[in-house]
């Protein structure tokens, strides 16, 4: 999602938040989004370079505008996947992207950390996709890079019905229920990164008092519980044999809690699509638990 280490990527295995997890640690994004100055004022050829960069290009950028995505972009945890359907796909490699002639690269994390030098000297513009670590800068990022690719008001609308649909959540409860996340890695995230942002903006208090990702914490589990869970999703893969996530303290937590399938493509590049899970984490808080 934003946030992490990068030595948590096996852990984090089956996460929601893994490859954006991961992205964010390896490719050191700038906190806005960047254009080489020779961009021009409205691209026409534009190649994706990752799935993340995939979500902006395929919500805001018409089809014809569009050389290629990147081979992730019609997969289960690609929240526009069925935009991305028909389009060309390429590889995130100088040789394969050249030969397209983009006349500018979007990228999050693909290509590697030196993709946006090595496109320099190529010749081609690069719109670098902003570091976001709470729900402000979410929104900023959609806008600053919705600008980039020439489709600002289209970016200031989506940002707008992103702040209604926040703001439509009621929050305002005296004293807030708990909610831990949990991914079939076994590990959970605490304040400070866009899970915790995401349960408060939903009406709860985060379970995990600690900063950043850890390990799910058994020891207090075992003697008290949250009052819902997050059930987080990633390529619909189990847990590990070795995931804290299958022990029998989180399946019985599990089992006498509310919980709330949270999907991969809700939340794995924390875009304006996180609201999905916001929402649908609101809406488990002030509904009757069904038996």
């Amino acid at each position: 999602m934003g946030v992490a280490l990068a030595t948590l990527g096996s852990r984090l295995r089956g996460s929601m938040v893994w490859v954006g997890v991961m992205a964010t640690m390896l490719t050191a994004c700038a906190p806005q989004p960047s254009v080489a100055p020779n961009a021009p004022e409205r691209p026409m050829r534009i190649v994706s370079l990752d799935y993340c960069a995939d979500q902006y290009v395929l919500k805001l950028v018409g089809r014809d505008r569009i050389a290629a995505v990147s081979p992730d972009a019609d997969r289960d945890f690609s929240y526009m996947r069925a935009a991305a359907v028909g389009l060309p796909s390429v590889r995130p490699r100088a040789e394969d992207v050249l030969v397209l002639k983009p006349d500018l690269v979007i990228r999050s994390y693909g290509g590697g950390a030196d993709a946006a030098a090595m496109f320099a000297r190529a010749g081609v513009p690069v719109l670098q996709i902003g570091y976001a670590n709470d729900l402000t800068a979410v929104r900023q990022v959609l806008v600053d890079t919705a600008r980039g690719l020439d489709e600002g008001a289209k970016g200031e609308v989506l940002a707008v019905e992103m702040d209604r649909r926040l703001a439509a959540i009621p929050v305002s409860s005296p004293q807030r229920p708990s909610a831990l996340y949990v991914t079939p890695g076994g590990v959970t995230s605490g304040p400070g990164g866009l899970v915790d942002e995401m349960l408060r903006a939903a009406g709860y208090v985060n379970f995990e008092g600690e900063p950043g990702w850890r390990t799910l914490p058994l020891e207090r589990l075992a003697k008290e519980g949250p009052d819902l869970i997050a059930s987080a999703s990633f390529w619909n893969a189990p847990p590990d044999r070795w995931s804290a996530a299958r022990h029998p303290i989180v399946a019985r937590h599990m089992k006498d809690r509310p919980v709330v399938g949270i999907e991969g493509a809700w939340t794995a590049c924390g875009g304006w699509f996180l609201v999905d899970a916001v929402e649908a984490l609101a809406q488990a808080r002030t509904e009757p638990r069904r038996r």
